[in-house]
């Protein structure tokens, strides 16, 4: 399925429970809104062109840019307001939505031991 945007074109590639493959076609000097995604990662692959990914940090007061060619990629996590752009030429690309897994889940207040009692 092929769809529209006011930044070019995205072609649904594949669809499953725990993945979401696209392919874009990115517009010279175009970009997508500053969105977030709550629980699921987002991986950019470039195939062509150059492509800028900008994600404002939650750890600490940042916005960074990660500058892409062709064969590059990158991780945003869950939760990082991001947007992608190109410069004057147009860009492919490969998006890849995926869950972000459970892992180490848990911040202790003590260590723990043997009850007073």
């Amino acid at each position: 399925m092929l769809a529209g945007k006011v930044w070019g074109t995205t072609r649904a590639v594949l669809r499953s429970p725990f993945v979401s493959v696209d392919h874009l076609h990115i517009l010279p000097q175009s970009r997508c809104s500053l969105h977030v995604h709550d629980h699921k990662a987002n991986l950019f692959l470039v195939l062509t062109g150059r492509l800028s990914v900008i994600v404002e940090k939650n750890d600490y007061a940042l916005v960074d840019v990660t500058e892409l060619g062709p064969g590059q990629w990158t991780i945003v996590w869950p939760g990082e307001y991001h947007r992608f752009e190109t410069g004057v030429d147009n860009a492919e690309a490969i998006e890849v939505y995926f869950p972000q897994p459970v892992g180490e889940d848990i911040r202790r207040k003590d260590v723990g031991g043997r009850s007073q009692g």
